[in-house]
């Protein structure tokens, strides 16, 4: 299953970029509280750290983001970012897996357990054999 489709592994990233910049990245970025709502969080009144948090987990997005475009446009670090999408996709598993077991986010966040496993999935297939 490794690299079955690996011959399109550039241009999987560049829709995952389209799809993740304009759903999770740029509005985590640039409205992070806004996002959460449209997400189903409440809103606590303490909202500074909720924003600076919100506006960090965006930059860092962004960064990747930033290098999944370049290597979907250029095959610059291929293999490197798709190891870093695994990662971050299994990751991601255990942080709304354990937030579900405790009860603590919107059924949006349980949904995206689904989705995080279907982008480990999805990178295993697309996963580069050939890279520069």
């Amino acid at each position: 299953m490794l690299g079955l489709w690996s011959a399109y592994s550039q241009l999987f990233l560049i829709v995952l970029v389209c799809v993740t910049s304009l759903v999770f990245a740029l509005p985590i970025f640039l409205v992070p509280l806004t996002w959460a709502r449209w997400f189903g969080w409440r809103i606590p009144q303490e909202r500074d750290l909720a924003i600076y948090f919100g506006r960090c987990l965006g930059a860092f997005v962004l960064v990747i983001e930033a290098l999944m475009l370049r290597a979907g446009l250029s095959g610059v670090g291929l293999l490197f970012i798709y190891q870093a999408l695994l990662g971050v996709a299994a990751l991601m598993v255990i942080v709304h897996i354990w937030g579900t077991l405790l009860r603590i986010q919107p059924i949006s966040e349980t949904l995206e357990i689904g989705m995080y496993s279907g982008m480990f999935l999805l990178a295993l297939l697309f996963y580069p054999l050939h890279a520069v």
